[in-house]
This record gives C-alpha cells, sequence and structure tokens, in this order.
C-alpha cells in the first residue's frame, strides 16, 4: 500500500437510540446503500487507501459480510472494537449500557491506524468535495507533525427537519485555524430560527452561519499522545456517572491548548444530510436517488470498479 494513501476511519459503534435500530447498515437505495457506501466511494476515489471500521463485537460478523465484499482488491480494510468495558479496570461499571462517546472510539483506532487519518460519523453524508480537500490535506501533512485539520460546515446546512442534533460549535480566527469547538448537544430548528439548549434547558438562538464540526477531522497518528491522558483524567472526574461520554472535541481542545498543535479549517459548502431520526430516512432515500438520477454516483456503486 502506498503509505502516503491517507486511512478512512469511520465511527459505527453507535447504538442509535433516537433512530431506534441499527442506522449504520439500514439501507437508502434499492441497490442496498448504506449511507457509508457513499463516504468509502467518494474516499476511495479521493486516494484513502485504508478502511477502518470502529463498531461493537456484537455487529462484527454483519460488517465483515456487507463491507469486506465491497472493498475487496479496492483497499485495505480493518476493525475494531469500542466496547463499555474497554476501560481500566477502576473504571468499569456493570450498570453503564452505552459505550463512551467519540473520544472514546477515537483512541480505540489507535493500534490500528499508523498513517494520516480522517475520522467520520458512519450515518453522515459528506459530499464528495469534501473527501477530496481531505485527502489532500493530509497527504500533503508530515505524520510526524501536529498539523491537524477538520472540515467544517455551515450550521444551516446541517440541522435535521425532525428533531435536534448534536454538533461542534467551531470558533475560527481569520486566518481560519480553530481555536475551540464545544459540543452543543441539542441544536434544533424551529418556527423562529435555530435554537440551541444549554445544560439547564435554557433555549439560545445560534446563527445559521455558525461555522460547525460534523466529527470529520483530520489527524496525524500524534493526535493519540493527546487522547489518551485526557481520557484518565475523564474518567477519574466522571466515576459516578454512567451517561458521561467523552467527545472527541474535548480531545481537540486539549490538542488547541497545548500550544503544540494547530488544526486548520478546510470548509465545505456541501449540503449535509444524515440520519438521526427515523424521519430522516425519507429525505435521505430522496437524496440518493436524485444524486444517482444526476450520474454524480453510478447506479451500482460496487460493480464498477471504483478504485
Amino acid at each position: 500500500m502506498n503509505s502516503n494513501k491517507p486511512t478512512l476511519v469511520i465511527l459505527a459503534a453507535g447504538i442509535g437510540s433516537r433512530y431506534g435500530g441499527l442506522k449504520q447498515l439500514d439501507t437508502f437505495s434499492p441497490e442496498g446503500d448504506t449511507i457509508m457506501d457513499f463516504s468509502i466511494y467518494d474516499a476511495l476515489q479521493a486516494g484513502f487507501g485504508k478502511f477502518v471500521f470502529i463498531i461493537r463485537k456484537n455487529i462484527e460478523e454483519e460488517f465483515r459480510e456487507v463491507f469486506n465484499k465491497k472493498l475487496e482488491g479496492k483497499a485495505e480494510v480493518d476493525y475494531v472494537f469500542q466496547e463499555i468495558e474497554h476501560v481500566p479496570d477502576a473504571y468499569k461499571n456493570p450498570e453503564r449500557k452505552k459505550p463512551w462517546g467519540t473520544g472514546h472510539a477515537l483512541l480505540m483506532a489507535k493500534d490500528a491506524v499508523q498513517e494520516n487519518f480522517a475520522i467520520i460519523n458512519a450515518d453522515d453524508f459528506y459530499g464528495r468535495e469534501a473527501f477530496q480537500t481531505m485527502a489532500k490535506a493530509l497527504m500533503e501533512t508530515d505524520k510526524t507533525s501536529y498539523n491537524f485539520c477538520t472540515m467544517a460546515y455551515l450550521l444551516k446546512n446541517t440541522v435535521s427537519e425532525n428533531g435536534y442534533v448534536s454538533r461542534g460549535e467551531c470558533q475560527v480566527t481569520e486566518e481560519g485555524y480553530l481555536t475551540d469547538v464545544t459540543e452543543r448537544l441539542h441544536i434544533e430548528k424551529t418556527a423562529d430560527g435555530i435554537i440551541r439548549k444549554d445544560e439547564e434547558g435554557n433555549t439560545i438562538p445560534i446563527s445559521g452561519d455558525t461555522v460547525v464540526s460534523m466529527n470529520f477531522w483530520g489527524f496525524t497518528p500524534k493526535c493519540f499522545e493527546f487522547g489518551t491522558t485526557l481520557f484518565k483524567t475523564f474518567l477519574e472526574e466522571n466515576k459516578g456517572d454512567l451517561k458521561a461520554e467523552f467527545f472527541i472535541p474535548s480531545v481537540v481542545n486539549e490538542i488547541l491548548h497545548s500550544g503544540i498543535a494547530t488544526v486548520k479549517v478546510l470548509q465545505s459548502d456541501a449540503k449535509w444530510f444524515g440520519v438521526t431520526y427515523k424521519e430522516d430516512k425519507i429525505p435521505a432515500q430522496a437524496v440518493i436517488t436524485k444524486l444517482k438520477a444526476e450520474e454524480v454516483y453510478p447506479k451500482n456503486l460496487w460493480d464498477n470498479g471504483a478504485n
């Protein structure tokens, strides 16, 4: 494998409680495409050479069945597992029901990733141009450096019509570097505009032109240095909280505040779509049908030698 080819890490261990099922493998076209298929197809075209799926052990068989076939002969594939018990013994709690969040998932990929890599959500559609921009940035970055990046979107292009979503609100300098990212766990479209709710449940208006992260980050392997220490601190501070989650933005903020690393903001004007809620499925299917009709994608993604 060309060592300069970046890896794509896909966050697919989520339980999909708001969606009501395993949305990672739900299909959105008569040809049986998942949302991930489009990200993988675009990433292959853009020059990514390896795909690492972060999943739960109990869905490994289904994942291998679906993706090993599709990617055979096209790219290297690896699977890593995010489980509730993948924490030091002192912090294991049999009462905990959900994994520890995206930051914890990122750390699970540490041994599987030796190259520059991007990380994405399984259930978000990011657009081809975003993968091209990200691949180029990663290929031009020294993998021993602390030069990271993120693909940012305008909030108004990333909200669901069917309920609230989580987004990372980004503060960006005039030179295009990230200075801070805040995980907003409740952003919602209302009749009066877009609002967010704070931890106390207060409603605060938020501009549609706010720059947000959709969990599409570009890292060198150096990012793992920050995450491991930070996760230990997080576990110590949240010992008694069964629902506490460790998010990638926490790792990124640690990276930013360290003073030794930078995060360049790459912008995409693409209109995101994804599936947070069951009701998001029909509009997602409509977009996919349209993209295929316009021949942005072939009818059968994996019969056309996407290399």
